[in-house]
């Protein structure tokens, strides 16, 4: 059997199983056997170990102990000493990069990153060094590598890298093999990699110190558990089939510490984070590559973003149209549901900028073939035109998989368009399109672009997880590393031809990988309807903007059913409070076909995100600056509150709005209000920070706050962004102490202008300053 074996079609790989196979062969990392004079890199020696057994007391466990080589010609290193490197990004960024087979270390760029990294910035950091280096370097003190934010330093022997902040404090450092205080020393696993014996393919295992109460987040869009300290999780872009398992959509191999540091393994190979689960006190990141590149961040987590998206890329702000509603269902299958549809929401004054059209647009119900059905649709060109001069955009579906019976099958594979595998066939049964492929992403949006030209204003970027693995992709990578990359170049393509034909960068799409922030916007996948599928929801939007990610969106009431309505109504204001909203699923979705009753409940919720269109543009504006999140975990903004750092079931829109769902039956909840004051927005009650309320939602059921001192800028109500008045703006000031002015403040960004103003509170009124 072949290493990293699964037991069925495109599952996540657990890379730990490499390490637990007492026939492959480790090499752990024993000392630095080279330095040269930059300090900065050199060779580290590995020491060979096998797993042998051991029986105690009616148990048998798995050591690690010291063996030889048997290897003919006897050419090949006991212990080998291999390349490894620190460079500096930044005064807050390092990057580590070790090699587990000889050979210089390249430059590695990747699609993964945002063009060429920076030059070293190695005069941002000062060196000292302990001891005189002897023969070899076994014997020479640590090299210290220090800078205002924090320092890493080279313990020679036994090897360690160890991390630390601006004020000497420990963050975490790596493990060396004799660390372990386990009576099976095997446990934790070391810094160490592991070679297969059955194909001589090897793994990294990135192995670093945890302490007591510290906490982990990040992961990508991880609907588990908010904090995933004492869990392990597979980074393999998966159809999840729904938000309530371990599966990702959205795996981003980037993880944030609440002691102050983060860490982004620069890699598409497989890889599995055990952070805590098998062994308390380790953090190891396991990776199925030959080469560990890891960037290492010193800072908070708003300072960690903005240096992991100096590096991937941040998200540009998507058209001001994208900001208001979106309705679709499974799905709308002729031009008279759809200008029904826009009929209705028009008459029932329910606020709407986009249609989207799912899967029945096509002659036949889920067969790309990007052609409006002629016996459906009878003059898609004049509908899109009409829609729009009723204010809105049209979205489309499609998807990069194409059956057999699809007509466009046939010249997919004659052109050599799809992903082949080595032996030159189909490794799937579908023709899947090979976007590393320039000839492809040519033909791919030249699709794309003749229906752009017809006035469709974004597509769904739908699927995208299941690049086969053992395909022979045109890049010259196999699937092992191109699998996970696939939603990058996928999501690229889509977005670049976009922009290109309509000057707007947009996209709807559902999986994704480290880098694909920079083509937005991305929403949860295929939710459950139930209260707990909304949860996890929440987590995964929070989870993904912890991981580089502005905006995000799910389907709004879940996906797999009909919504039931006291359901649909408790999701209804949670979804219109993140950055982008979509109504979506198993029909019905519309308002009305609910009741009277419902669209009432339904145009308030509208009406309040459309009113408060001013202030979630200028957020998205301002995080677009960042590489902020525009939902964000408590602790994003407050995070020497430590309470703040365990709330997954609420959230901050902004930097102003904090939301409480209603996760369950009931008009009141508990909320954890951080350091400060709060007023109600619904209400205009005042709470104390740092402690539990008890809150009861107002007509709209959401527990929505806003921090005091804010001034939060609202439009008038409109039935679509386009007929906002940008110019007749009202500047509302939530103040705890009414009377007392000077204290106050905010932002609005004009998307006209195209210009921030600050906003600051006076004698006479909120005053306007350019910016």
């Amino acid at each position: 059997m072949s290493s990293f074996e699964t037991e069925s079609l495109n599952q996540s790989i657990d890379i730990i199983r490499e390490f637990k196979k007492t026939d492959n062969t480790f090499f752990l990392g024993a000392r630095v056997d080279r330095i040269d004079p930059s300090g900065r890199s050199g060779l580290l020696r590995w020491k060979r170990f096998a797993k042998k057994p051991r029986f105690a007391f009616n148990q048998g466990d798995f050591r690690f102990e010291p063996t030889r080589p048997w290897t003919f010609p006897n050419e090949y290193a006991e212990e080998p000493a291999l390349p490894f490197e620190l460079s500096f990004v930044s005064p807050r960024t390092v990057r580590l990069r070790v090699k587990t087979r000889p050979g210089v270390l390249d430059s590695r760029s990747s699609v993964m990153l945002d063009g060429e990294l920076p030059g070293d910035e190695h005069e941002s950091w000062s060196r000292s060094a302990s001891g005189d280096a002897g023969e070899g370097g076994e014997t020479a003190g640590p090299i210290v590598w220090s800078s205002p934010f924090g320092s890493v330093t080279i313990e020679r022997d036994p090897l360690r890298f160890v991390f630390r902040d601006g004020q000497g404090r420990k963050l975490t450092g790596t493990y060396h093999y004799s660390d372990t205080t386990c009576l099976v020393n095997s446990e934790p696993t070391p810094f160490s990699f592991v070679r297969s014996t059955s194909d001589m393919r090897q793994a990294l295992a990135a192995s670093f110190c945890l302490s007591p109460g510290e906490k982990l987040y990040g992961c990508g869009e991880s609907f588990t558990r908010l904090d995933k300290r004492g869990q392990k999780i597979d980074l393999w872009v998966k159809d999840a089939h729904g938000v309530q398992t371990s599966q990702m959509y959205k795996p981003v191999p980037l993880l944030l510490s609440s002691r102050g540091y983060g860490m982004f393994v620069h890699s598409s190979a497989p890889m599995t984070f055990d952070m805590g689960c098998s062994y308390d006190e380790a953090n190891v990141l396991y990776c199925a590559d030959e080469t560990l590149d890891l960037f290492f961040f010193f800072g908070q987590p708003k300072d960690i973003l903005s240096e992991y998206t100096a590096l991937t890329g941040r998200s540009p702000v998507p058209p001001l149209w994208s900001f208001g509603l979106w309705m679709s269902r499974i799905t709308y299958k002729s031009e008279r549901e759809v200008r029904e549809t826009a009929g209705l929401l028009r008459q029932h004054r329910i606020p709407c900028d986009v249609l989207h059209l799912d899967t029945g647009w096509f002659e036949k119900d889920w067969q790309c073939d990007y052609t409006f059905s002629p016996s459906r649709f009878n003059d898609a060109q004049t509908m899109i035109a009409d829609l729009h001069r009723q204010g809105f955009r049209t979205s489309l579906w499609q998807l990069p998989y194409f059956t057999p019976s699809n007509e466009l099958f046939a010249e997919i594979i004659d052109r050599g368009l799809a992903i082949r595998d080595a032996d030159g066939e189909l490794p799937t049964e579908d023709a899947i399109l090979d976007f590393s492929n320039p000839e492809t992403v040519r033909w791919y949006q030249q699709k794309l672009a003749g229906l752009l030209k017809l006035g469709v204003g974004a597509f769904k970027v739908d699927f995208g997880e299941a690049a086969p693995r053992g395909g022979q992709y045109h890049s010259g990578k196999s699937g092992f590393y191109e699998h996970n990359l696939y939603p990058l170049r996928y999501n690229q393509a889509a977005a670049d031809i976009t922009r290109q034909t309509t000057g707007e960068a947009i996209i709807w799409a559902r999986s994704a990988w480290a880098g694909s922030q920079r083509y937005p916007l991305h929403w949860g996948g295929d939710a459950e309807i139930s209260d707990s599928a909304m949860a996890a929801s929440l987590r995964g939007g929070l989870s993904l903007g912890l991981s580089g990610f502005t905006y995000w969106s799910h389907d709004i009431g879940g996906f797999t059913r009909q919504s039931p309505e006291a359901l649909y109504r408790r999701w209804l204001p949670f979804g219109l409070l993140v950055s982008h909203s979509r109504c979506h699923g198993a029909p019905p979705k519309e308002p009305w076909e609910y009741g009277d009753g419902f669209v009432e409940s339904f145009r308030e919720a509208a009406e309040l995100r459309y009113k408060l269109m001013p202030y979630i543009y200028t957020q998205a504006w301002l995080s677009s600056k960042t590489g902020h999140p525009m939902i964000r975990t408590l602790f994003f903004e407050f995070p020497d509150d430590q309470t703040s750092w365990t709330i997954e079931d609420a959230y901050l829109f902004g930097s102003d709005l904090l939301v409480a769902p209603l996760l369950e039956e009931g008009s009141a909840r508990d909320v954890y209000l951080p350091p400060g004051r709060w007023i109600d927005y619904q209400s205009g009650l005042h709470y104390e920070g740092r402690r539990w309320q008890t809150i009861e939602a107002g007509n709209v059921p959401v527990v929505l706050l806003v921090r005091d001192g804010a001034i939060i800028p609202h439009a008038a109500l409109a039935q679509h962004t386009g007929d906002i008045n940008w110019d007749d703006i009202q500047y509302r000031r939530f103040a705890s102490v009414p009377e007392r002015t000077g204290e106050c403040g905010g932002y609005y960004y004009h998307p006209l202008e195209q210009r921030l103003y600050e906003l600051r509170d006076g004698k006479d009124g909120v005053y306007k300053t350019g910016r």
